[in-house]
């Protein structure tokens, strides 16, 4: 009888031991799975798939981890990937990122910083950043449209109704200043903002909503065209839109999440940081203001009625 608790307790202690050892490499293993990160792109021409991949290099140079960094198709998807926890790490347009929010889905840990512009030439402002942006809607040089009453009749490219400068603010204050979006005016969902510029440029739409300096930003994309010429803007919405949200799931481990924050902190000191944030524009990061992003919400309710 001593004989078989003997070995049952040394079984016993064998066991423990082979969980003991299982355990640090299930961690291991745990700690290895790859980052999922995710941002929607500025156009769909194909070229930002790969220059998609310099920020899933670095990001993984810095967390010590793969990471794979997919395109979202659209506003919408990006939202959807995040609530399904299929993303871990979302570069979010603002009214998304709330979207999110609001599901639970995501969490700020920072905002972007992006060059200001001049509201008078449309020009960039050397040395001068903000947190904030307008919505811009753009008109050809040549239209005898002065204000944004003057839009009744007329055609305009829009973005996703998910997007704030390509449709939620314009489309808010429009129906403020007593435009019916519905009838008074005839609105058209486009993919990006190059498509957008181009229907203005050609006559097939009246107006578009971009944000601002975006004649600046995709000049390069119009070789053909100086867009600072040809185009003007017709109206700067009142209302400041908050910059991109660099959100997390909001159950993310505490030391990923100051892991992540601390390379996107940093990725303004390099050359190769520089050209990943050119993607969209940004400058540089820094910490959030949640309440910047409570306004979104109210000019969606607004623009949805």
């Amino acid at each position: 009888m001593f004989k078989k608790i003997k070995t049952l307790l040394l079984s016993s202690l064998v066991l423990g031991g082979l969980v003991g050892a299982v355990q640090p490499n299930q961690a291991a293993v745990a700690q290895e799975e790859a980052l999922e990160v995710q941002f929607v792109p500025t156009n769909n021409d194909g070229s930002m798939e790969a220059r998609a991949q310099p920020l899933a290099d670095f990001l993984s140079e810095q967390l010590g981890r793969e990471v794979n960094v997919t395109l979202a198709t659209d506003y919408t998807t990006i939202v959807q990937a995040m609530a399904s926890g299929q993303v871990d790490l979302g570069i979010m347009p603002p009214a998304a990122y709330v979207q999110a929010r609001d599901l639970g889905s995501a969490e700020a840990i920072l905002t972007s910083v992006l060059g200001a512009f001049d509201d008078e030439t449309g020009l960039p402002v050397e040395g001068e950043t903000t947190g904030s942006f307008q919505g811009e809607i753009l008109v050809h040089a040549d239209s005898d449209m002065e204000e944004l009453t003057d839009l009744v009749g007329k055609k305009i490219a829009t973005l996703s109704p998910n997007s704030a400068s390509g449709y939620i603010y314009p489309v808010a204050e429009m129906i403020e200043a007593g435009i019916d979006v519905t009838s008074d005016v005839t609105l058209t969902t486009v993919n990006d903002i190059p498509s957008e510029i181009t229907a203005v440029l050609n006559g097939q739409q009246d107006a578009a909503f971009v944000f601002e300096g975006a004649r600046v930003v995709f000049g390069g994309a119009f070789p053909d065209n100086d867009l600072m010429e040809e185009l003007k803007v017709l109206y700067l919405t009142d209302g400041e839109i908050p910059n991109d949200a660099i959100a997390v799931q909001p159950d993310m481990d505490e030391e990923l999440r100051e892991a992540i924050k601390e390379a996107f902190l940093t990725m303004a000191d390099s050359e190769e940081g520089l050209e990943i944030m050119s993607l969209w524009s940004h400058e540089g990061y820094t910490e959030v203001d949640e309440s910047v992003y409570d306004q979104i919400s109210e000019y969606t309710e607004i623009a949805a009625q």
